[in-house]
């Protein structure tokens, strides 16, 4: 991983639906978690909603409950299959590969996911992005962090930075909210799950990850 640049102003980067589309994982293995709960089947606008989102979240609402055990009964159904197969089902989106090594020449980068670290960890690597990356940051397997905004406080305090000195790139509402609550500026990227309305708080909207650095530059 890069050595952090410390007059530059740290970057937080969001994993699914910014940097790469792992819907279908997601999907087959929410899909698998149902399925063995005896729970209906979500269509696939409920799913792609799932994308992004905290997965607890996600399972409170599929499953219409507050029980806590059956959360969790439904997190660990999901991660039998994610594990194995689900963090593979994954592609980066195009231009990514580009964008990343001209932003981490210019900027220091941090991973900044919902999704667990392990999980996080096996995709960077897979794609052959770590070196990008200052640190990684993401929950652990029992929800630490699930709020994105004390995941930001996190990463923020962990480095040595103000929060308010990041700027948060992402695709759902949950990052703006996040960047936001921690007096962050907020980008949001138009090629994920979130519409444009959806992202209407952001700071500035992209479309394409070639516009990345330049709107950077403007905030």
């Amino acid at each position: 991983m890069m050595a952090a640049t410390r007059t530059a102003l740290p970057v937080l980067l969001d994993l699914d639906g910014t940097i790469s589309d792992n819907y279908t994982g997601i999907a087959r293995s929410i899909g698998h978690a149902l399925e063995s709960l005896g729970a209906p089947a979500a269509d696939a606008a409920t799913l792609r909603s799932c994308v992004g989102p905290p997965l607890r979240d996600s399972f409170r609402r599929l499953l219409a409950t507050d029980d806590a055990a059956r959360i969790e009964r439904a997190i660990t159904l999901y991660r039998e299959r994610y594990a194995d197969v689900g963090w593979r089902e994954n592609v980066v989106y195009p231009g990514i590969a580009q964008a990343l090594p001209a932003l981490s020449r210019v900027r220091p980068l941090f991973l900044c996911t919902a999704k667990p670290l392990v999980y996080a960890r096996r995709i960077i690597e897979r794609f052959g992005f770590t070196e990008y990356f200052v640190a990684l940051y993401g929950t652990d397997l029992a929800g630490t962090f699930d709020d994105k905004s004390a995941l930001v406080a996190h990463l923020a305090a962990e480095q040595g930075f103000a929060p308010a000195s990041a700027v948060m790139i992402g695709d759902r509402a949950n990052d703006i909210r996040a960047a936001h609550r921690n007096g962050a500026r907020a980008i949001g990227v138009l090629w994920g799950y979130g519409s444009r309305e959806e992202l209407g708080a952001a700071n500035a909207l992209v479309t394409h990850p070639d516009d990345l650095c330049t709107a950077l530059d403007r905030l």
